[in-house]
């Protein structure tokens, strides 16, 4: 890959309407890149950040705690900037945490303010990105009001196979992740034995299997139809796509 670090930034929304010249300022932006262990924390809440974050490869959860429970309020895949926020804020409400293993570019807040200063393009994308986000959050919380336990799991594998068929690394057959019935439990609000018996009402249905994290299943469709899945809220197809030369 030309850009090792962003190659999958914005990869089948606003990528394609990014100059070269653009794509490797944006790789200039990471000035390193490191490895982590799942369950590392990134960015823990109220440290002050100098830098963001890119993920390279892996998956990475937004967490937020109280009392004794784990919420798990985000998912990001590769090619996300997983706290841009930070730029802005300095310091984030909730925790960044890897599960399993993850590779990261860093970007200093130094080089994000010259692109903001200098770069009106970029900044608009990084803008964009960050704006992204906040789509896919509001979904999650219609829905955590909306949906039945089986089908927020469903919409969940749904929105992460469609968000990595846009980087190119979504399977047919399968979603492969590391993530546990707790996990589970913990991005759709339920206990764990009601995340265990959501899985099971997949598999009742014939829509998927799912075993220690990994989602099976020959029929996507099917799948998306019953979690109520209408992509168009992640700006890559339907009504809200790009046509238009928004850069």
């Amino acid at each position: 890959m030309e850009f090792p670090n962003t190659g999958d930034f914005l990869a089948g929304r606003l990528r394609d309407k990014l100059g070269h010249d653009d794509q490797a300022y944006i790789e200039s932006l990471i000035s390193e890149t490191r490895e982590a262990e799942s369950g590392e924390v990134l960015v823990s809440r109220g440290t002050i950040a100098n830098s963001s974050t890119i993920l390279i490869s892996g998956y990475v959860f937004r967490t937020i705690e109280s009392g004794n429970r784990r919420f798990i309020v985000g998912i990001h895949v590769p090619g996300d900037f997983i706290d841009l926020h930070a730029f802005a804020l300095k310091r984030l409400d909730h925790n960044i945490v890897a599960s399993g293993p993850v590779t990261l570019g860093i970007a200093p807040h130094q080089r994000l303010r010259t692109a903001l200063e200098e770069k009106p393009r970029i900044a608009r994308a990084l803008w964009f990105a960050t704006l992204l986000d906040a789509a896919i959050h509001r979904k999650w919380i219609q829905m955590l009001e909306q949906l039945d336990a089986p089908r927020r799991i469903a919409h969940i594998y749904c929105e992460l196979h469609r968000r990595l068929e846009l980087i190119g690394q979504a399977n047919n057959r399968s979603l492969r992740t590391p993530f546990t019935q707790i996990d589970l439990a913990d991005m759709c609000g339920v206990s764990a034995i009601h995340a265990n018996r959501a899985v099971g009402k997949l598999r009742e249905l014939e829509l998927a299997e799912i075993r220690r994290g990994d989602l099976y299943t020959s029929n996507w469709d099917a799948l998306r139809e019953y979690a109520q899945f209408d992509g168009a809220y992640l700006y890559s197809d339907g009504p809200l796509r790009f046509d238009q030369d928004w850069l």
